[in-house]
């Protein structure tokens, strides 16, 4: 199994502020990824959560992982559920340690089936076990080739398609909330949506992916004024939240994984900081929490290290923000 754990393993950190109480909501799980950790299941994250912090809870975000082989199709992404909440119940047990993985679960219903999508939801409610919290659909879209798009294969304008939105319309009625991955181009389509249901939480990932690679490689000033733009905006819709991470990915571009020795904590909170302070300008310290986006930014930083750039970035916070942004926001959002 391909790891770059010896390539991690170069920067070596002791953990700060170690006793503060973390929630992650944002991870993933499964077999036969295209990643750094092509299996990362219990045993996997578990090495990484207790590398150093205080993780408590933690949030599972789909990934079309173990979907139902056969049955009706719009049921089958119901097998993902039943695999996480067993996952979460082991954890839950103790047996393993005090963190409670998969507290959380985010599945993948097809909203483009409108309200059929109903009958995916139904299901995985009654599969989580009062732990399916809303679903993700990944709207993340380029024309340009060398810019990934969704597994979800959305269109050029996904969110604003009807049939989608007649879907997205039976999140409101479960109380059910939507993950929202765009890249940096597309917050408009994501704000005219927030705006289109604003009684449906929405949580936008990873900073709403500022482009690093194919056109964007070199112009980070032009990403980053284009992106400030956009995500002042989408902070005006009062039922969004923000997740700060997942800037450590190929996407964003800042090639981390081509460097004989990954960054240290300091680093990432140089090369960052601007998306960090800017998102928790707008939105407020009560809309924003931190996430790893593990194993997928593995690619580039260790767990460790990791919370330790965003412990750097708020040293200078008072501790009711810290306890927010690090764990009571997540657990109040997801209604852990």
């Amino acid at each position: 199994m391909a790891t770059n754990d010896d390539w991690l393993a170069l920067v070596q950190e002791d953990t700060i502020d170690p006793d503060r109480r973390i929630c992650d909501p944002h991870h993933h799980l499964g077999v036969k990824r295209k990643n750094v950790e092509p299996t990362y299941l219990l045993d996997e994250i578990l090495v990484d959560i207790n590398s150093g912090h205080n993780v408590r809870s933690t949030v599972f975000i789909e990934t079309y992982a173990m979907f139902k082989p056969d049955g009706p199709e719009v049921l089958r992404p119901v097998g993902e559920v039943e695999f996480t909440n067993g996952i979460a119940a082991m954890a839950a047990s103790g047996v393993f340690g005090p963190c409670k993985v998969c507290a959380g679960i985010i599945g993948y219903a097809n909203l483009r089936l409108g309200a059929e999508a109903g009958a995916t939801l139904d299901g995985q409610i009654q599969a989580g076990g009062g732990r399916f919290k809303g679903i993700r659909f990944g709207a993340v879209w380029h024309a340009d080739a060398k810019i990934d798009n969704h597994r979800s294969s959305p269109s050029e304008h996904q969110l604003l398609e009807p049939a989608f939105r007649e879907g997205f319309a039976e999140l409101g009625k479960r109380g059910l909330s939507f993950e929202g991955w765009i890249y940096h181009t597309q917050f408009a389509d994501l704000i005219d949506l927030a705006r289109a249901f604003p009684n449906t939480t929405i949580i936008l990932n990873h900073f709403g992916g500022p482009i690093g690679v194919g056109p964007y490689r070199g112009k980070r000033d032009e990403v980053f004024a284009e992106w400030k733009i956009g995500i002042t905006e989408l902070a005006t819709c009062p039922n969004v939240h923000a997740k700060l991470g997942g800037l450590q990915m190929e996407i964003n571009g800042f090639d981390w994984d081509k460097r004989p020795k990954p960054p240290t904590s300091q680093e990432l909170v140089d090369a960052t900081r601007a998306y960090h302070e800017h998102t928790i300008e707008v939105f407020g310290v009560e809309r924003c929490m931190f996430e790893s986006n593990f194993p997928v930014d593995k690619t580039s930083c260790s767990y460790n290290v990791l919370w330790n750039s965003f412990k750097r970035l708020t040293a200078n916070y008072s501790e009711a923000e810290k306890n927010a942004l690090f764990h009571d926001n997540a657990s109040r959002v997801y209604r852990l």
